[in-house]
């Protein structure tokens, strides 16, 4: 354990903690804090100024709390809700409507025109001819992966209804042959073949293009959406089997092995079925239990799973979750010994490269992780990120074992909301592993060797 007077260092005061969301009329936001989701809603109006203010009138909800309170599993104190499929596709597609190169939303244009959708991938709008001849050079580089996009959104409504349950069961091969999705395809066969046509055969599939009043796909199309959707669900705990298996994590050992989720949002948490990470257990077959806990301030109301040390079962995985920030966490559950030292941490797309905010966040954890020697993994979406982070990491003096592209990345492409035209990114599209402080290394040395890699 380490020394009082130094873990003192890694806690800020409660002030500087707290999250602080003000909506009024028209929407304002004050300074959001550590929550990525808020910081993310706010991020709107930097694009499309009124966009956030648009996605709350559709959603017939007044503030942010109310959204915030929606997406975190809790029940909505207004009118939120659709009288039928066919509205809430209808007001979903609305939030998306704004020109893409000049930002006007409804609201704005005179009443001769209207948001046309782009006829190649039925994704962004613009306001007239002129708009999208200027910015065709910008949306040809992304037109085909939004076409993708525009399909996997509406899909992913099967996900949320359980229409599309994912292929389960014991891995036929070694899992040391799993090496990504391909050969994960190809072990899964003739029973992915089967899931897929009988989603892709099902009245739910029917039902769903009828509501949203758009010609159905060739089956091709849907087929490969439905495939992207299911790596999007398997990546977060395919990616935690990586993290076990190349950082040498003995999950065989005696009364099972613990892993906190660090930094845990709805993300990971809002709509998230145990199920969701059998693939873990027959990645480690002869596991002798998993304990998964979710920590962060973003954790879905609703994922109120318990936190207790009981003995875990071989063979089984226990979720347990906690609503606050991860050091107050630790010192709380952790040092009390209430609960396991966790024997690998990750932090799915962390973001502390990308905000002031988030990084004083986040540095208490990253020292605290960083002087107990825990093994831990952080997921990025792009090159850019995984090259800020890698210098974020050396410049804490962290021990980076290992980074690089990540064989379970999502499959799925994901829209920047506010700034359509802007490259999609892909979940957990990287990764970055440190254990422990690199102070015994020469610095400069393991700064070469990190801009050689990247």
């Amino acid at each position: 354990m380490a020394p009082r007077s130094r873990r003192q260092r890694h806690k800020k005061s409660p002030s500087s903690m707290s999250t602080k969301v003000v909506t009024t009329e028209p929407l304002t936001l004050s300074k959001p804090g550590p929550s990525i989701d808020a910081l993310g809603f706010f991020s709107l109006e930097n694009n499309v100024p009124g966009l956030s203010k648009l996605i709350l009138q559709k959603l017939n909800m007044k503030s942010y709390e109310e959204y915030k309170l929606v997406i975190d599993g809790g029940t909505p104190i207004s009118g939120f809700g659709f009288r039928c499929p066919q509205e809430m596709f209808e007001k979903m597609e609305d939030t998306f409507r704004f020109c893409a190169q000049c930002r006007a939303l409804p609201s704005g244009l005179s009443d001769s025109r209207v948001l046309r959708l782009c006829k190649r991938c039925r994704n962004v709008y613009y306001c007239g001819p002129e708009c999208q001849r200027s910015d065709w050079p910008a949306h040809k580089k992304v037109c085909q992966e939004l076409r993708l996009v525009a399909v996997d959104r509406l899909l992913e409504w099967l996900l949320v209804t359980g229409d599309f349950i994912l292929p389960s069961g014991p891995w036929p091969w070694p899992a040391e042959d799993i090496q990504g999705w391909d050969t994960w395809f190809t072990m899964r066969g003739l029973q992915l073949d089967a899931t897929l046509n009988a989603v892709l055969s099902s009245q739910a599939m029917t039902t769903l293009w009828a509501s949203v009043r758009r010609p159905r796909p060739d089956s091709d199309i849907l087929q490969g959406s439905l495939k992207r959707l299911l790596t999007d669900v398997l990546s977060r705990p395919l990616t935690i089997g990586l993290g076990l298996r190349v950082l040498g994590v003995d999950v065989g050992k005696p009364g099972g092995s613990t892993v906190h989720v660090v930094g845990a949002s709805h993300v990971e948490t809002f709509l998230t079925r145990p199920g969701d990470y059998d693939e873990l257990t027959y990645m480690f077959p002869g596991h002798l239990g998993l304990r998964v806990i979710m920590v962060g301030v973003d954790v879905a109301t609703d994922f109120s799973q318990s936190t207790s040390s009981s003995r875990l079962e071989p063979g089984t995985i226990q979720f347990g979750s906690h609503r606050g920030l991860y050091h107050d966490f630790w010192e709380e559950q952790v040092e009390t010994e209430h609960i396991a030292r966790p024997d690998l941490v990750v932090a799915f797309h962390p973001g502390f490269h990308s905000s002031l905010d988030l990084m004083e966040a986040w540095l208490p954890t990253l020292l605290l992780l960083r002087d107990y020697k825990i093994p831990v993994l952080i997921t990025l979406y792009s090159h850019q990120e995984l090259a800020a982070s890698l210098q974020i990491l050396v410049d804490l003096d962290t021990y980076i074992t290992a980074y690089g592209a990540n064989p379970f990345t999502s499959l799925k492409p994901e829209q920047v909301y506010s700034n359509p035209n802007k490259q999609p990114v892909y979940c957990n599209a990287y990764y970055i592993m440190f254990l422990g402080s690199a102070c015994h290394l020469d610095k400069r040395q393991l700064e070469e060797k990190v801009d050689d890699r990247v």
